[in-house]
């Protein structure tokens, strides 16, 4: 498997050339944006890891520039800019993954494996859809029947892991863990008032009710 590393710090690039490599990668390295770009236009790799920040072209720019040629090869942003906006604007860019500084390997490895299999697949998807309600992942629009449905980012991540679930109860654990990342009850009412506001958006005005309150278990997004 081939990688390109578009970095522009050299010994970070070194060190993740030389772990990367002792996994098995077959790894070359482009010292910044401009250099990037020639290298992923001249050669055939499976995955494109590339930093944000670079000299002469930055990564958002260089992930657009290939996108709009036809270069569909997956593309993991690693980058120390991670607020979810960051996050956001390199996925619009046409990123198929976004991994934040410092990282562990461990996890690298694993998401490089997971994008070179997509690409292998074609399991690359970048929508969800369950009954009328369809996400789209890279440019966190939701709409349903047509209309578009306003979220809040928790919102957006609470109605994604209900949509991956669809037909599934949910308890209100599995939320706190997934979508808030306590892995403890903080008794507190912030499912109940974020189920209410996503109810609200999602069901109100249309004839059926989706979003659907189990009984003694939790929650569970009905197609």
């Amino acid at each position: 498997m081939r990688i390109l590393i578009i970095e522009d710090d050299i010994e970070a690039a070194e060190a993740m050339k030389r772990g990367l490599s002792e996994a098995g990668f077959e790894c070359e390295h482009a010292s910044d944006g401009e250099y990037g770009l020639e290298a992923a236009r001249a050669g055939e790799y499976n995955v494109l890891i590339v930093d944000r920040m670079m000299p002469r072209r930055d990564g958002v720019s260089v992930v657009e520039t290939l996108r709009r040629e036809g270069d569909a090869t997956p593309v993991l942003f690693l980058s120390a800019m991670g607020e979810i906006d960051d996050r956001v604007v390199g996925l619009k860019a046409g990123a198929d993954d976004y991994l934040v500084k410092p990282y562990a390997f461990a996890e690298l490895i694993a998401r490089v494996e997971a994008l070179s299999r997509r690409r292998e697949t074609g399991a690359v998807s970048t929508t969800l859809k369950v009954g009328d309600l369809e996400m789209n992942l890279l440019t966190r629009e939701v709409h349903r029947a047509g209309k578009d449905v306003d979220l809040q980012p928790r919102e957006f991540q609470l109605l994604e892991f209900l949509m991956r679930h669809a037909g599934q109860s949910v308890t209100r654990t599995m939320l706190l863990e997934k979508v808030w990342e306590y892995h403890f009850d903080p008794q507190t009412n912030v499912i109940d008032v974020h189920i209410s506001r996503l109810r609200s958006k999602i069901d109100k005005g249309f004839d059926r009710a989706m979003l659907q309150t189990v009984r003694g278990a939790g929650y569970r997004l009905d197609p």
